[in-house]
């Protein structure tokens, strides 16, 4: 049972001076008695503003932790929120080194006990299992959410090799929220100066992104799956099956040697505690009973229970956006599992065969560029409608293969891999794989998908073009799936020679041949598991009480596609406009407006573009502050151009102004 709720106190900025001089902003919370009697600590720790961008979050979550016996603790980043100094990019070593300090500051405060623990969803979550690996004494477990082992091969840069567009967005999105101006109540009259220099700075770290093509020194650093033994301190490893970084949680209960748990439920890029699809469990509890055992010592049972556990999602029509899944929670005491076997299934024209090599066609196809338009976003954060739509929409532009209709539901866990023998045309040629679940209505729901450049298919260092015309044995790696294939569903296979916007497209269009008889899918089959009826129920989830705002525009959002009949060009439209907010304590006010726009013709890989526009405002009483600007991406065959401009304004008066402009060949890509 968790304790009864302690009264706490907030202190919003609490200065913390780093060894450097550089003096960093903390919110805690803690209770009101923690001086006289210590608590342990818990830190997250990120670039995303505490006193405006988080602070609907941060307010749902660490006062319940709080309240239950803890410090917990929201620091700004490095030259980001109301923190001094300049943010240079994500996951650098000086970001671990403030981490470092900020852990022993934290422990040698009178209300600590000088244990701490460390939790974050995306980026907090990266950085509590980079700074484990680096063995800081204070620090004695970590709960990472939605996370990454591998910044090169599984984050939202490069996947298979391929180019996300979401390294351009994301960078654009960086470069949207670097040059922010801090709060002048909570730091004083350098405020301006601050804000100036990050402005100067500009922060357009994608520029480096598509500069590293390759898996380089670059991306190892802060990779753990560099030595995955360097972590000690125990891990809860937590993700959804809508987020994109839930193989990151099969392959670190794999490969760690520490105390590891693993959770993984139906949602999007969010806390289980309100992220959607449903259902939510109680998440805070489940951290309060992780927190006890390995920072208070209490035996809450939380490690004699199974070490994975999963939502088993069951057949749900194909929606761009759900509230809620069907399904039920498994468990496995260990992960790989003897549960779970390998499927084999060959490849034939038309169909997913149960025998092997049972067909020697060699099957032809060359995708349209607009492949991959229901795809949805890559980090889907179970917004409106940004989860795949029907699958059946792609399926003209795609080499289909079909399953029989099932007489009895399959579950499916764990890793879903293809092996082909491909071909290509051209030097340069990228292969998406998408696994759907076909329903009896002809509707096709996405459970799985994976990409791969073939210039990467033995290496994501040591590229090598395609021969044109000779065939090569290449292996594409599916996500991690939880899915019951339902009765008289059938299983699809959809591969494409495109899948914009998630992936920037190939220098030219390509066609690719398989030979059948020697292809294979490999789908995760899960027996049943004594252990799925001895769960015990999740608590009902809870949060803290709602930040109180005021809306003074409100919040809205819309995702379009549209086509030009008369140009042939495809474009996706994304608004996402989070209104303008007033945080009623503080009176300070918040306003966010991000559109997103794809387009590519149909026959020209190289018509692709994106383009991210912007606007930020902040503002108290007369202050009236906005930053504003745009990203622009476009290709040639030989290089990539990135485009950005970004101004800064009070009132009606501009303070700043720049312009931007990088060329970057293209290696591989």
């Amino acid at each position: 049972m968790v304790a009864s709720q302690l009264p706490i106190r907030v202190d919003e900025h609490c200065p913390i001076t780093l060894p450097d001089g550089i003096v960093l902003s903390a919110q805690i919370w803690r209770p009101e008695d923690a001086s006289a009697s210590q608590v342990p600590a818990i830190l997250e720790y990120l670039p995303y503003r505490k006193r405006d961008y988080t602070a609907p979050r941060d307010a749902l979550n660490h006062p319940y932790v709080a309240a239950h016996g803890y410090a917990c603790v929201r620091v700004d980043m490095r030259g980001s929120g109301d923190s001094e100094g300049i943010l240079l990019g994500e996951y650098l070593e000086q970001e671990q080194d403030d981490a470092l300090a900020i852990l022993q500051w934290i422990a040698a405060q009178d209300w600590c006990t000088g244990s701490i623990g460390m939790i974050g969803i995306s980026w907090g979550g990266f950085n509590g299992l980079q700074v484990a690996a680096r063995r800081p004494p204070e620090l004695k477990a970590v709960i990472s959410i939605c996370s990454t082992d591998d910044r090169y091969a599984d984050d939202i840069h490069y996947m298979g090799g391929c180019l996300l567009v979401d390294n351009f967005l994301w960078g654009a999105t960086m470069f949207s929220m670097n040059p922010l101006p801090p709060d002048p109540l909570l730091v004083g009259e350098k405020w301006r100066d601050l804000w100036l220099a990050r402005l100067e700075a500009g922060g357009l770290y994608m520029v480096d992104w598509h500069r590293h093509q390759r898996r380089d020194a670059f991306w190892k650093h802060a990779s753990i799956c560099e030595d995955y033994n360097a972590i000690q301190c125990p891990v809860y490893l937590v993700g959804g099956w809508m987020d994109p970084y839930t193989n990151t949680i099969f392959r670190n209960l794999q490969n760690l040697t520490c105390p590891k748990k693993g959770l993984v439920g139906p949602w999007a890029h969010k806390y289980p505690n309100f992220a959607e699809p449903g259902p939510q469990i109680g998440f805070l509890q489940e951290s309060v009973r992780w927190w006890d055992k390995w920072l208070k010592g209490k035996e809450t049972g939380i490690m004699d229970e199974p070490t994975l556990r999963c939502y088993m999602q069951d057949t749900a029509p194909p929606r761009t956006h759900y509230d809620f899944r069907p399904g039920h929670w498994v468990a496995e005491s260990s992960w790989p599992s003897q549960g779970v076997a390998s499927h084999g299934m060959g490849l034939a024209p038309g169909c997913l065969t149960k025998d092997m090599s049972t067909s020697s066609d060699h099957l032809v196809f060359c995708s349209p560029q607009t492949v991959g338009f229901a795809s949805g976003r890559w980090c889907i954060f179970g917004l409106d409608a940004d989860e795949p739509a029907d699958q059946r929409q792609e399926a003209g532009g795609s080499l289909v293969f079909d399953s029989h209709t099932l007489t009895e539901s399959m579950d499916l866990l764990g890793p879903v891999s293809l092996q082909l023998r491909v071909a290509s045309d051209k030097p340069n040629a990228v292969l998406a794989a998408v696994l759907s679940e076909v329903l009896p209505d002809g509707s096709a729901t996405r459970i799985s998908r994976g990409l791969l450049n073939l210039t990467h298919r033995n290496s994501h260092a040591d590229l090598e073009p395609l021969e044109p015309g000779r065939f090569y044995d290449v292996t594409v790696k599916l996500n991690e799936l939880g899915q019951r294939i339902g009765l008289g569903s059938r299983i699809r296979l959809a591969l494409s020679t495109s899948y914009f916007p998630m992936i920037w497209p190939a220098p030219e269009a390509t066609t690719l041949t398989i030979d059948c008889a020697h292809c294979k899918l490999d789908l995760p089959m899960r027996s049943g598991n004594p252990l799925d009826s001895q769960l015990k129920p999740f608590e009902p989830a809870v949060n803290g009480p709602p930040l109180k705002t005021r809306f003074i525009r409100p919040a809205k959002s819309s995702n379009k596609v549209s086509q030009d009949l008369s140009s042939g060009v495809l474009t996706i439209h994304l608004e996402e406009d989070a209104g303008l907010w007033e945080n009623e304590r503080t009176g300070w006010r918040y306003g966010s407006d991000q559109t997103i726009i794809c387009s590519v013709h149909s026959d020209d890989p190289l018509s692709a573009r994106a383009e991210q526009r912007f606007r930020k405002e902040f503002g108290r009483d007369e202050l009236d502050l906005s930053v504003v600007g745009w990203a622009k991406m476009s290709a040639t065959r030989t290089d990539f151009e990135l485009t950005a401009h970004l101004e800064a304004w009070e009132g009606k008066k501009q303070i700043f102004g720049k312009d931007y402009a990088f060329t970057v060949p293209r290696d591989g890509v």
